[in-house]
């Protein structure tokens, strides 16, 4: 039986990448996102090269939507292999003497409290399987945090802590646990494509990477277990 890769927070840039790498690799991909129609092109890119895709949509702020979407998506595929959480916020950084409780409480839904929710529904069958993989892609502010530059920064620092926590609760039970942080800016995810919207286009100074390099990062992890991390670009 084919396994199965849920990709939270899928689009243009590492999403897609992801799901063709782990697609030629023998997964069935499972794309969650806000927008059905852009998920209905990805999905049809993955069908073209021979992929089994379906889509999701789900808005990953509503942490209470979690349970009934992991049912659909086991119900399609029969269980979740593995789990790749990389999703992007509508809100921008938000500067430590303008964050109020309530802006930080949308921050907290979309990096902490939802993939809590989602390694709860996940973990039993794995555990019981000693088999799978959790896999959460975050920005490098969550450890090198910058002056006008929070909000995502903190959410994303608490996630991370979880992580690595489960990582040491799991590791020996067949379930791996890992983050990939990225301090560049993903070549085709909306923020890139926003950017490059700009009469001003992408700042010079601003670094980049290709997607398909952070999915080989992402399988690497994934398949050979050896560190709970990875960061790109790697710090000189």
């Amino acid at each position: 039986m084919s396994k199965t890769i849920a990709i939270f927070g899928a689009g243009t840039g590492l999403g897609i990448s992801t799901a063709r790498h782990f697609g030629r690799e023998g997964y069935q991909v499972a794309l969650i996102g806000r927008r059905p129609r852009a998920l209905g092109t990805l999905i049809s890119e993955l069908t073209k090269r021979g992929i089994n895709a379906a889509g999701f949509p789900a808005d990953l702020a509503q942490t209470s939507s979690v349970p009934k979407l992991i049912s659909e998506i086991s119900t399609r595929f029969g269980g979740i292999d593995v789990v790749a959480y990389s999703p992007v916020s509508t809100n921008s950084f938000t500067p430590a003497t303008e964050l109020t409780a309530n802006v930080m409480q949308s921050y907290l839904n979309l990096y902490l409290l939802t993939p809590i929710e989602i390694v709860r529904q996940i973990l039993p069958s794995m555990l019981e399987k000693r088999s799978g993989a959790i896999l959460v892609t975050l920005g490098s502010s969550a450890v090198h945090p910058s002056p006008f530059m929070s909000g995502v920064g903190p959410a994303m620092a608490a996630v991370r802590n979880y992580v690595h926590s489960l990582h040491g609760e799991v590791a020996d039970q067949g379930v791996y646990v890992g983050t990939l942080l990225v301090g560049a800016l993903i070549l085709g995810s909306a923020w890139h494509r926003e950017l490059s919207s700009d009469e001003s286009g992408v700042p010079a100074d601003v670094a980049s990477v290709d997607p398909d390099l952070l999915a080989s990062v992402l399988w690497d992890l994934f398949s050979r277990r050896d560190r709970i991390e990875a960061m790109v670009p790697v710090p000189g």
